[in-house]
């Protein structure tokens, strides 16, 4: 239903890229709550939940960090069950897959808009060709993890 950042800090401490760097990435949601709906009228619910989400550069290099929130409407029956998981800080995998992988969608876009602005390498490999060498000839093909 929506997303939106509320936060970026985003920091290059190194201007150069050192030997054995390694980038991780941590998602975390630290709240999920249930939206004020009194002006709406539906049998559904509609559940806020806030989240960061961390590129981290090791050496330490450079870190991008976003925060915000994702907005969905949600089967009344299945928000209760979220709602009481999260007390405890559990999400349920049914919800937690969808509502990870729109919040990782829409947060690499915007990780990987801020390393190309600062000159920092992609946090996760982007498709390219390479070349092949064939009985006929050379041609070009993507990478079979990209196929």
């Amino acid at each position: 239903m929506g997303f939106n950042i509320t936060k970026f800090d985003i920091e290059k401490k190194d201007v150069s890229i050192k030997e054995g760097l390694s980038i991780s990435t941590n998602l975390d949601i630290s709240e999920i709550k249930e939206a004020n709906t009194k002006e709406i009228k539906t049998e559904d619910s509609i559940l806020i939940a806030k989240f960061k989400y961390i590129v981290n550069y090791d050496p330490e290099i450079a870190k991008i960090e976003l925060g915000g929130n994702i907005i969905v409407w949600i089967d009344k029956e299945l928000s209760k069950t979220i709602l009481k998981q999260w007390k405890d800080k559990k999400i349920p995998e049914e919800f937690q897959i969808p509502l990870f992988n729109i919040i990782l969608r829409k947060a690499n876009i915007k990780a990987l808009q801020f390393e190309e602005e600062l000159g920092l390498p992609s946090h996760f490999p982007l498709p390219s060709l390479r070349k092949e060498e064939k009985e006929w000839g050379v041609g070009y093909t993507l990478p079979q993890r990209f196929l």
